[in-house]
């Protein structure tokens, strides 16, 4: 049995989670914490840098700070993570979805200016797999338009965008560790804020609307209720099980992009003669093997290609069911435009096992069955 996803696992991070236990620090901000904020502060060159109990939390933070309210617009993919809608719904506005490219699956930003109202407030996009939106074009759009923008970055960690880490280039980003994601701490993410003047309200907001933090650098001599906020701020234990792999992120990265690039040489030839699609990455980007993904002809050929490898024992899994047909997309969001691509390229994508520590044995294992597949 190939399973789809392995946590990452360095072997360090028992060592550190009982380190992070006899400093008798274990609830947040402790000494893995800082390590990890400070660790993502240096490699995307945002000013600054907190982790938080999931990036689902991340985004509901960013909500936060930018004013979301009742009646206002924020415009994303609908081709996402629940997540992404969720943190700005709860906030009581409406999720207004755009078509996405079907070259890298990320938001189309020549269809993001037409869905501008007087009510639009942000910009969300998703760097799908990892591989960076047009941000050039959607920083501009935002400038113009008076709109912040609030990167959902879940995937998108180590990657860049013309040499610009993904999730430091708008006014906020978010990255996920999610036990699926390249680096986890299990259940964890980590909100990365632009102007550091926004830092301290972050942090507020973060301490359940307490100036907590400010009180343990020793600023003031206790700490009140000044702000409305949650409890967004992880265990210790959690950070120090991050810690470990990000003291250890260039091996884990070079590991994935080795399979990354092995399923990319052997499925080349299915390519070739029309049979598949294979993932786009622009030549701007650089991406994090985050994921490797076949797109099949269609939602009949995917679901038989998924068939035929589970009954080899292989994992491969399809992903997002778009926002705009679901339930609570209906009532709490509105596809802008024309569905040109989302449901279409959604109904064809295909995600092979991805994870730290994948044989390459393994990856030609599967690959040899989707070619056979396709005999």
């Amino acid at each position: 049995m190939i399973r789809f996803n392995i946590p990452p696992f360095t072997g360090k991070e028992t060592e550190y989670i009982a380190q992070a236990i006899r400093n008798m620090k274990i609830s947040g901000d402790g000494e893995f914490t800082k390590k990890c904020n400070t660790w993502i502060e240096e490699k995307t060159g945002t000013a600054a840098a907190l982790l938080t109990t999931s990036c689902t939390h991340a985004t509901e933070m960013a909500a936060l700070l930018a004013g979301i309210k009742p009646g206002d617009e924020v415009i994303m993919p609908s081709y996402t993570f629940v997540s992404t809608a969720d943190a700005f719904v709860l906030r009581g506005a409406t999720a207004v979805f755009v078509d996405i490219r079907p070259d890298t699956m990320n938001i189309d930003e020549t269809l993001i200016e037409d869905a501008i109202t007087d009510k639009t407030k942000a910009i969300v996009p998703v760097h799908y797999a990892g591989v960076g939106c047009e941000m050039d074009t959607i920083m501009d759009i935002a400038k113009r338009h008076g709109l912040l923008v609030i990167e959902d970055a879940a995937q998108g960690i180590m990657s860049t965008y013309k040499g610009k880490a993904l999730g430091a280039i708008g006014d906020y980003g978010c990255f996920s560790f999610h036990e699926t994601k390249n680096y986890s701490m299990g259940e964890g993410g980590a909100l990365l804020i632009k102007d550091p003047a926004n830092k301290e309200r972050a942090e507020i907001i973060r301490e359940k609307g307490t100036n907590r933090s400010k009180f343990f650098r020793g600023q003031i001599d206790k700490y009140t209720w000044v702000d409305a906020g949650s409890s967004y701020l992880p265990s210790d234990m959690n950070a120090a099980y991050l810690w470990a792999q990000l003291e250890k992120a260039d091996e884990i990265n070079d590991d994935r992009m080795a399979s990354w690039n092995l399923y990319y040489e052997m499925l080349s030839p299915l390519k070739e003669a029309g049979r598949i699609e294979l993932p786009t990455v622009p030549e701007h980007c650089t991406h994090n093997a985050h994921m490797f993904y076949v797109k099949a002809k269609d939602l009949e050929e995917r679901s038989a290609l998924i068939r035929s490898l589970k009954a080899k024992d292989l994992s491969a899994v399809f992903h997002y069911i778009p926002l705009h047909g679901a339930p609570a997309g209906q009532r709490y969001g509105r596809f802008h435009g024309e569905d040109r691509y989302t449901t279409k390229e959604s109904d064809r994508l295909v995600r092979l096992p991805m994870y730290y520590g994948l044989e390459p044995e393994n990856v030609e294992k599967i690959c040899d069955a989707v070619k056979e597949f396709y005999k």
